[in-house]
């Protein structure tokens, strides 16, 4: 090798610097085969070394990583939405993973009628909306600096049969309120990473009581489905981890959750390689960095840096 080219190999770093985002995939709102609502989809979990993190933590330490190694890379997938008449808590959003970070899945919403001590919003990255019941209608938790917890759903004394919100990945899902009203779903994260402000991770809002009865609950922070009386959940943003809508009756599906998204951003000297099966882009360098947005990966799939 010519002695310039063994001065710019010694030269050269043998670790660098990752910032990142990860987000996991939201959940789906519950569904209801009576009249009353569900609840909200909870936001898939937020980590971030940029601009906030989810649940209201610190910001997370950067990842230091070796040139020419394979590190593993998920992006989570929604919860799917339910089928009509099936009265089930919604199904869980998917794990998101870069290296050794990993951000939980949203919690689904509850189901839309339950004559026992509770009906709850699952756990997840950010908590499912809680569903209404004769007692208890708390929603789900939030894993901790990752998202918050689902609203709580109506009681079925004064007729206030709603659905809580979704919880988001920075506030908490609103409470079902008087009347019949679906809670919002809490709004999520903004992140800068991009170099733009971008929001992930909103709740879904949680079902009104029934068409003409209330009104459903709106999607948090831009990323979350909404809910409207008598009409089918609306879905989370898709790469977004937005949790997916609830829903009233059993005429109309509940809210998909939105898949997630994990962003990098790193020295402009380098070169990333994505592995089989990873879907992603690196717009032009800014400030000394490239940042590249990887919006589909599965369990297995690998990026380096050269």
């Amino acid at each position: 090798m010519p002695i310039l080219g063994i001065i710019a190999s010694q030269n050269r770093p043998r670790g660098i610097t990752v910032n990142y985002l990860v987000v996991a995939g939201g959940s789906s709102g519950g569904q209801s085969n009576t009249g009353a609502g569900s609840g909200g989809g909870g936001a898939g979990g937020v980590r971030s070394t940029v601009t906030a993190t989810g649940g209201g933590g610190s910001l997370e330490t950067a990842l230091t990583v070796a040139l020419s190694t394979n590190y593993t890379i998920t992006i989570g997938a929604g919860g799917a939405g339910l089928a009509i008449g099936s009265n089930v808590n919604g199904n869980n959003g998917f794990n998101s993973v870069f290296s050794t970070v990993t951000a939980t899945g949203g919690g689904g919403g509850a189901k839309g009628f339950n004559t026992a001590t509770n009906s709850t919003g699952n756990l997840g990255g950010s908590g499912g909306g809680g569903g209404p019941t004769s007692a208890t209608s708390a929603g789900g938790a939030g894993e901790t600096n990752q998202g918050r917890a689902g609203g709580a759903g109506g009681t079925f004394s004064g007729s206030s049969y709603g659905g809580g919100g979704g919880g988001g990945a920075d506030i908490v899902g609103a409470n079902s309120a008087s009347g019949g009203t679906g809670g919002n779903g809490g709004n999520g994260v903004a992140s800068s990473i991009t170099n733009s402000s971008v929001t992930y991770g909103g709740g879904g809002g949680g079902a009104s009581f029934g068409a003409g009865v209330g009104t459903g609950g709106s999607g948090g922070g831009g990323s979350g489905g909404n809910s409207s009386g008598g009409g089918p959940g609306g879905a989370g943003d898709i790469n977004r981890g937005g949790g997916g809508g609830g829903v009233y009756g059993s005429n109309s599906n509940s809210g998909a959750g939105g898949s997630g998204v994990v962003i990098l951003r790193y020295p402009d000297t380098l070169t990333i390689a994505l592995g089989a099966g990873v879907t992603g882009t690196t717009p032009a360098a800014s400030g000394g960095f490239k940042v590249t947005t990887i919006t589909a990966a599965g369990i297995g799939n690998t990026v380096s840096w050269s």
